[in-house]
């Protein structure tokens, strides 16, 4: 009898075991997510400058290769002349001071996850460039600069093609992702000349949403957790991928991201704007985890309506 109540102890210890596990796993699942984000290799440069070789910056090279500041790197570890200069850009396209080395504030933007679209294509397009804008109503003293930017050869719908069709791919929870997408294409209608209705033909669909993991043969690969949430092509392609990988939410989430506001950002690709260095524009790359970003500013306004003048 004792030997029994013994064994129905031990087998009741071991449920309770098992069961703790089974509630562990998630959050230790999501712990060794934290540690192998796509950007975490930047944590280890802090305070890198030229003449250095320091085991990571390959990595940051082809970081900032995928971006636009680089074409061509050496396959080293040396904080080479090109090196700083890409970094000088980088600084001056995010507002940051230009030091030409990596200073905290540096890496903990370049740490941040974003769109996959380059900021600079064929070392042409620049989220600085700076148009200057005088308002009719202003003083003539009072000028405002903009910081939008276009697709390099500055590509653009046709101007006769003012209704854009969508598709979300077979299998897309529609019912979802309907009212997300259709609520951030109407913005956009609002501030320029297009249309936007939704068709279930995706093959012949102007846009095309989906959501993609890793390698999905676009020659642009997702990285996982907290990298490169999305990107988008300029027109006339119409490809719109979500990373499937990322923990994706109707609304803000303190541990997602908001695929409400990723469209907006990546309709304004799809239209044919870069990205700008303005903080609070939709088109600017960055989106924090946990935040909504819905409203144009007026950089993306003036962006889109310059566009198609």
């Amino acid at each position: 009898m004792q030997q029994l109540i013994n064994y129905h102890q031990m087998a009741h210890r071991l449920s309770l075991v098992l069961a703790l596990i089974l509630l562990l796993l998630p959050l230790l699942s999501h712990g060794k997510d934290d540690r192998s984000r796509p950007f975490e290799f930047l944590r280890h440069l802090e305070g890198c400058r030229k003449g250095e070789t320091v085991k990571g910056l390959n990595e940051l090279k082809r970081y900032l290769e995928r971006f636009g500041y680089l074409n061509n790197h050496k396959d080293d570890d040396d904080f080479d002349d090109l090196l700083e200069l890409a970094i000088k850009t980088y600084q001056l396209n995010y507002n940051l001071n230009v030091t030409g080395s990596l200073d905290p504030e540096t890496l903990k933007q370049m740490s941040l996850p974003r769109c996959g679209a380059p900021d600079i294509t064929n070392g042409t397009t620049s989220m600085r460039s700076g148009k200057e804008k005088k308002h009719p109503h202003e003083r003539k003293t009072l000028h405002t600069v903009s910081r939008y930017s276009f697709f390099s050869g500055i590509p653009r719908w046709p101007p006769s093609k003012t209704l854009l069709t969508y598709a979300f791919l077979p299998g897309t929870p529609v019912s979802s992702m309907r009212p997300v997408c259709d609520r951030a294409f109407q913005r956009w209608a609002a501030v320029s000349r297009f249309r936007f209705q939704e068709t279930q033909d995706y093959l012949t669909a102007d846009i095309k949403i989906s959501f993609e993991r890793g390698d999905h043969g676009d020659k642009y690969p997702f990285d996982g957790p907290g990298g490169v949430l999305a990107h988008a092509y300029a027109p006339t392609d119409g490809r719109f991928h979500y990373d499937a990988d990322e923990k994706w939410y109707i609304g803000a989430s303190l541990d997602g991201y908001d695929v409400e506001s990723v469209a907006m950002h990546e309709i304004g690709h799809l239209l044919g704007l870069g990205h700008s260095s303005v903080g609070n524009s939709i088109m600017y790359p960055s989106l924090l985890m946990g935040t909504q970003k819905l409203k144009l500013d007026q950089d993306d306004i003036d962006g889109i309506r310059s566009l198609y003048a």
